[in-house]
């Protein structure tokens, strides 16, 4: 039976004990592996391992010897509990030993908790799952984290106190990084918090997320909008050495002034603008955006957007033989003292 997102999610969190199998599938082998390790523990319970209640095998280990998995699922245990058998990548070859498990299945038997990768529409383990009665398929896609699993990854961590802003800033992590990386920094989060019962701040969350270079390159623009001009070169020298190119820092600085000039532009001003950006901007770099716009003028910020895209149209020119990276700087430079007027 093949399982909706919100059908599939709800089986992770309370899986059926009297199904005999979930295929659990997808791209992302982080996500997969996540994902049938919550399901594992929340049929088995949090002593299941040292009570040998969980087998593992390899989907090309039943190729060689289809039989072992049978031989795992009907097998009893020393201790009592729900049993389950995992079998990690799993793929077509393994659809012959899946299918006399799932026929010879008998309540009371170990559950089968199969992952595969990204597997097509006539893929013979999916039709398997799929066009089972007593067994079910869930496909998992690269779609950012969803709020109710961004809250149970929250509980995982033991992170119980989170702030509105908090939560928000979460959010905007969850959509720019994997489960993996974003499990990973709660658990950071969770180890800054130790002790520490006061709610989740938005600030804390800034702290412990992965530094990447778009902060770097943010510290740029911040530099321009605020007119700090002689901060310019150090940066810049920095940002060559990580290898950003120069038609990079001429996208992303249109788009941080294009962000000014919507808040400048908003009708009830930046201070309501600001609250309409999609994706949200929260604490310290909310407040910042909002000092940065209600420094601007709306005719300066034109003129900036038009030299940026001056620059852009020169770098881009067949005959264009100046150092795009020193253009770049100038244009910079300029926007900077656009700023200080």
């Amino acid at each position: 039976m093949k399982l909706t997102p919100r059908d599939a999610d709800a089986f992770f969190r309370k899986p059926d004990p009297k199904a005999a199998g979930l295929l659990i599938y997808g791209e992302d082998t982080m996500r997969v592996a996540m994902k049938r390790q919550e399901v594992v523990a929340n049929l088995t319970g949090p002593a299941a391992d040292e009570e040998m209640r969980i087998t593992r095998l390899n989907g090309a280990d039943l190729r060689r010897d289809p039989a072992a998995l049978l031989d795992a699922v009907k097998a009893t245990g020393f201790f009592p509990g729900a049993r389950a058998v995992v079998v990690e990548e799993a793929g077509d070859g393994a659809t012959d030993a899946l299918k006399a498990a799932l026929d010879d299945w008998r309540e009371g038997d170990a559950t089968i908790v199969a992952t595969g990768g990204s597997l097509a529409a006539k893929s013979a383990l999916r039709k398997l799952f799929e066009g089972s009665k007593r067994a079910f398929a869930a496909a998992l896609y690269n779609n950012p984290l969803t709020r109710s699993e961004i809250e149970a990854e929250l509980k995982r961590a033991g992170i119980a106190e989170v702030g509105r802003d908090a939560m928000g800033a979460l959010e905007v992590l969850g959509r720019d990084l994997t489960p993996g990386d974003f499990r990973m920094t709660l658990e950071k989060i969770a180890l800054y918090k130790l002790n520490d019962s006061s709610p989740l701040s938005v600030a804390e969350v800034e702290l412990n997320a992965p530094a990447s270079f778009e902060s770097d390159v943010d510290d740029v623009f911040n530099i321009l909008a605020e007119g700090r001009t002689d901060e310019i070169a150090p940066v810049m020298q920095r940002l060559s050495g990580q290898g950003v190119t120069p038609v990079t820092l001429l996208i992303m600085g249109t788009r941080h002034f294009r962000m000014l000039y919507t808040l400048v532009s908003a009708p009830g001003g930046p201070v309501q603008g600001i609250g309409r950006l999609r994706p949200p901007v929260f604490g310290p770099r909310r407040d910042r955006i909002l000092r940065q716009a209600q420094g601007w003028r709306l005719d300066r910020l034109e003129a900036a957007l038009e030299l940026l895209l001056d620059t852009d149209l020169t770098l881009r020119s067949a005959g264009q033989k100046a150092p795009a990276f020193a253009l770049v700087e100038r244009t910079f430079v300029r926007l900077a003292y656009l700023a200080r007027r």
